[in-house]
């Protein structure tokens, strides 16, 4: 019992300190105090408050968005907008030593989210799936929103009934506590048979007219060479992926497949996608969020292809895709 005792008081200490930690940070970050200023604050030496500052980012109690328009990321960003008639765009800085880094991206799309999700008049926002959109959604900070509605494109189930590891919807529509509406569908039918039987349903049907309806749309771009999306959920395997790309595959937005210059294919896979259809020149915002390397063939064959009309992505993704 004493050991119990000392585990609890040890616990309350701990937890103490790291309150302590997040007032240092919001004073310091949020509300721009010095480090004299947060000491007197707090009641604690100058040093405790450089400690308490510290340890709240060591401890990840803060979340830090670069506001500073940085040069290069801004020319870049309206030579983005000017060459494929983007109406959202944002580039943010690259970390040269970690060119696969989602923090930047993550945290542009979360403000870009944030400020739709702020809007008093009642919304209807639509999203994709995958890991882009679930870093972003990690980065928004809790919300009261429930005069919006939430609501997925595609299915949020494996093949077999298992959920979808990046499906985001539910995850979003907690954060911002809103209304929220999940596909209640695999990815990819068995059939064309078994598609229509499926899109037939009423839950169904009226996912899909919201998606219709949608104000904005957050969507990933998936990628079909190496370590592709659709290869790493299990829905090929590596001889389908690597006939894809014998067919000329560039990309995927919500499972349904384009080529190079962003047509949508006919037929194969995409005679089977559940997904609300994908369209060139949407009549709303649809806002593709990707970054590093290998997405890079498909973010330029989306936006040839006039698959999505906005972009979040990182400087050295938006060097490579304008070299195209």
């Amino acid at each position: 019992m004493a050991e119990q005792g000392k585990s609890a008081e040890a616990g309350r200490i701990e937890g103490g300190r790291l309150d302590d930690a997040a007032r240092a940070g919001w004073l310091y970050y949020v509300a721009g105090n010095t480090q004299d200023e947060i000491a007197k604050k707090l009641g604690v030496s100058r040093q405790s408050a450089q400690r308490l500052v510290s340890l709240a980012v060591s401890e990840r109690l803060i979340k830090v968005r670069l506001d500073h328009p940085i040069a290069r990321c801004m020319e870049l960003r309206q030579r983005l907008i000017d060459r494929f008639g983007l109406g959202i765009c944002d580039v943010v800085p690259s970390d040269p030593g970690a060119p696969g880094l989602m923090a930047g991206i993550a945290g542009a799309g979360a403000s870009e989210m944030e400020r739709h999700l702020k809007s008093e008049a009642p919304r209807i926002i639509s999203l994709g799936t995958g890991r882009a959109l679930r870093a972003c959604v990690e980065q928004l900070r809790p919300m009261a929103c429930p005069q919006h509605r939430i609501v997925s494109m595609l299915g949020n189930m494996m093949s077999d009934g298992s959920a979808t590891p990046y499906n985001v919807v539910i995850r979003l529509a907690e954060r911002v506590q809103a209304r929220h509406y999940p596909m209640p569908l695999p990815v990819f039918a068995r059939s064309a048979e078994e598609l229509a039987i499926l899109h037939a349903q009423e839950p169904v049907r009226n996912t899909l007219r919201l998606c219709e309806e949608a104000d904005i749309a957050f969507v990933g771009i998936g990628n079909v060479s190496g370590a592709a999306p659709l290869l790493e959920d299990g829905f090929v395997t590596r001889d389908e992926l690597r006939a894809l790309e014998a067919q000329g595959v560039a990309g995927e937005i919500t499972s349904w497949l384009f080529d190079r210059e962003g047509q949508v294919l006919q037929g194969g896979l995409n005679a089977r996608v559940l997904s609300h259809p994908l369209r060139a020149d949407p009549p709303r915002p649809v806002v593709g969020i990707a970054g590093g390397p290998a997405k890079v063939t498909a973010a330029q064959a989306a936006l040839r292809g006039r698959l999505i009309n906005g972009l979040i992505t990182d400087e050295a993704t938006a060097e490579m895709i304008l070299a195209g």
